[in-house]
């Protein structure tokens, strides 16, 4: 869709309002969300018009599951926050994952993937394309990557800032190289969400959103978005939603355009509290390091400056505390839910033994095989309650030795 020049928050409130009713020139600030399995034509030439448009790439729906007005609306928020041309819907983050990867792989293909993807993304490898006899190489931001291309290799697809460490990657770099070897360079972008970081603007074909996070933002819905800019593999993104049968609901759309709306100052009170959090946590004796790119101390800063807009509430923390006292840690906290999703209004934590990524590029990033890490969400709650919790939490750990 076209864009106009108006800045993002102003088409982010005026994207997707209802339209006035011609006869009483009446209309509601929301769009409603328009639910139905069946669309009904007046006629044959209607069907018949339609099934045309649609043969020809127009958005034309002849069947509920790809969704009406609601669904239609929230495509076009999606493409606005990636400055995409083209938004395809999926049930959750990970099934848009999966529809951007089989967008491109067949049986006997090869993938590269970055080895910082989100967890279920390697599940979706040993469950699914191992069985279709897709081979996927996963490689570090360290490594040559055009080295690692072969003659089957189909796609490449990376997550910055990485789901634990929150390693930032070069996205110009690479898609200096995929495009050398006219290979879609896929991004995971729920981090950035659009509105904080834009892959397709850096040289990537297509972003994938887990809607569930950021643009959501109430923890009460599950979503996906697969975006590009790229006309043919936006046919080709296309005709594989359809064959998987994926499907969004109008409400959770509807849930989606509502949570979308608070989206820009949502995500400055979540950075703004994180930097607050990276502040008292890096001044602790117990913290051997923060993990925030835009921590002015994170390896992947300088990156995060020249590619970003803005940060949020995600950061990691590397604890030089036993393993006891890291759990007693987290079960001290209150104000912190025990979760694995992120980018609701509310605190999140994760834990991590650090042994356990014995082997994996992280344990090199970390540098040390002592401690815990603890990932951190940092919510909407006053950030001096925040800190206060976590300074007690601390004192906890300390009492379990």
């Amino acid at each position: 869709m076209a864009h106009d020049k108006t800045a993002l928050d102003t088409r982010l409130m005026h994207t997707g309002l209802a339209e006035f009713d011609p006869v009483t020139g009446q209309a509601p600030v929301a769009l409603p969300a328009v639910r139905t399995s069946t669309v009904r034509f007046e006629n044959l030439d209607a069907h018949d018009r339609a099934q045309v448009r649609k043969g020809q790439g127009a958005r034309v729906v002849t069947y509920g599951r790809m969704g009406m007005d609601t669904n239609e609306a929230l495509e076009n928020v999606f493409s606005q926050l990636e400055n995409g041309t083209h938004t395809y819907l999926a049930p959750s983050g990970l099934s848009g994952v999966t529809l951007a990867l089989l967008t491109f792989l067949s049986a006997g293909d090869h993938a590269l993937l970055s080895d910082n993807v989100y967890g279920p993304v390697r599940h979706l490898d040993d469950a699914i394309l191992k069985r279709l006899n897709i081979e996927i190489t996963y490689f570090s931001a360290t490594d040559e990557l055009g080295a690692l291309i072969r003659e089957n290799t189909r796609v490449v697809y990376v997550e910055t800032p990485g789901s634990l460490l929150f390693e930032m990657l070069d996205i110009p770099a690479l898609a200096k190289i995929t495009r050398a070897h006219d290979l879609p360079l896929v991004v995971d972008n729920t981090w950035g969400s659009g509105y904080i970081y834009r892959p397709l603007d850096l040289g990537a074909q297509v972003s994938v959103i887990a809607g569930t996070k950021y643009v959501g933002g109430h923890s009460d819905l599950l979503l996906g978005a697969v975006v590009t800019n790229d006309e043919a593999i936006a046919r080709r993104i296309n005709a594989t939603q359809y064959a998987l049968g994926y499907a969004v609901s109008a409400d959770d759309a509807w849930l989606a355009l509502r949570g979308v709306r608070t989206l820009p100052i949502r995500m400055a009170q979540h950075a703004h509290n994180a930097m607050k959090v990276c502040e008292f946590l890096d001044a602790r004796p117990e913290v051997l390091r923060v993990f925030h790119p835009a921590w002015p101390k994170d390896a992947g800063h300088a990156l995060w400056q020249r590619d970003c807009t803005g940060s949020n509430g995600m950061l990691a923390a590397h604890l030089d505390v036993s393993v006891p006292a890291g759990r007693a840690f987290v079960d001290a906290l209150t104000l912190f839910g025990i979760g694995y999703s992120w980018g609701g209004f509310e605190s999140l934590v994760q834990f991590v033994d650090v042994k356990s990524l014995g082997g994996h590029t992280y344990w090199g990033e970390i540098g040390s095989e002592r401690g815990v890490v603890v990932r951190l969400h940092i919510g909407l709650e006053a950030v001096d309650d925040v800190i206060e919790d976590l300074r007690q939490a601390f004192e906890r750990a300390q009492a379990a030795g």
